[in-house]
């Protein structure tokens, strides 16, 4: 007798994206063991988790078994698979819309997530945001696409990162990077002399001297959009990874599936018309 079909989660991967991401998902090693579970039904699993926020023991009983997840999704990250579907669609997007392949210019931004008690040995505190935790670094594009990004306890001060991120960024998209925009806390000649290490300009964007409000800075508004569009997947609300490199690569499964669900649609846009 058939299983009967289960009711759709709003995290279910889309037809048009399963058909793209298929691909990059079922490439195994030679020796890896037979799959028992549906592949798309197991990819189902790990998206419910990171939207949903919860932890593995909880996912629903109509999905693969949770441990049947977590493992696959662990070769997943362990590959890259996830950070090569975010730079193939980032640069067919980019070629969509009349752009080249490789940037010329990235921006680069942190931010800090508050520790829970998984992550909490690895945490520092970070005095500005007065909060113990883990800092995650990432360069995007001027379109908020992700090109780079690492995780460091909080205290690790965002200039230090600059050179990790420069050397990154052009080993993603073959040195083309050639400015890279900051915040001001970036300010200083250490900073620029690692990017310049690498190839890359750095430019401080400076707030105004008299300013009223929120204001809208130039090209590092992309980077502080790019954090929103994450915010959205709960499981990255806070640190709740034991491993710095599972934290990591959570934030590659948020991006993948942002680039998913609003490349696609371009790309389709751009065969029709061409």
């Amino acid at each position: 007798m058939e299983t009967p079909a289960r009711t759709a989660y709003p995290s279910d991967v889309k037809d048009d994206e399963w058909a793209f991401v298929a691909p990059y998902l079922a490439s195994m090693d030679a020796a890896a063991p037979r799959r028992r579970h549906d592949l798309r039904e197991v990819f189902d699993g790990l998206r419910y988790v990171a939207r949903g926020g919860l932890q593995w023991r909880m996912m629903p009983n109509d999905l693969p078994p949770w441990e049947a997840v977590h493992q696959q999704t662990r070769r997943w990250m362990a590959a890259g698979v996830f950070a090569l579907i975010v730079r193939d669609l980032r640069e067919l997007v980019r070629l969509a819309q009349g752009r080249p392949a490789q940037p010329t210019a990235a921006i680069l931004d942190s931010r800090t997530l508050r520790s829970t008690p998984e992550s909490g040995g690895r945490a520092g505190y970070d005095g500005a945001k007065r909060t113990k935790g883990s800092k995650v670094h990432l360069a995007v594009d001027t379109l908020g696409q992700l090109l780079a990004l690492h995780a460091t306890p909080a205290d690790a001060r965002d200039r230090d990162q600059v050179g990790a991120l420069a050397e990154a960024v052009q080993a993603a998209t073959g040195q083309t990077v050639e400015v890279a925009f900051v915040d001001q806390g970036y300010t200083g000649a250490d900073p620029a002399l690692d990017a310049a290490d690498h190839g890359v300009r750095l430019e401080v964007v400076k707030l105004p001297t008299a300013k009223r409000g929120f204001v809208l800075l130039p090209r590092r508004w992309v980077a502080e959009r790019s954090f929103a569009w994450i915010a959205r997947f709960r499981r990255l609300a806070r640190d709740y990874e034991r491993l710095q490199t599972t934290l990591e690569g959570f934030h590659d499964v948020a991006f993948a599936l942002l680039a998913l669900k609003t490349a696609l649609p371009i790309l389709a846009t751009a065969s029709t018309t061409a």
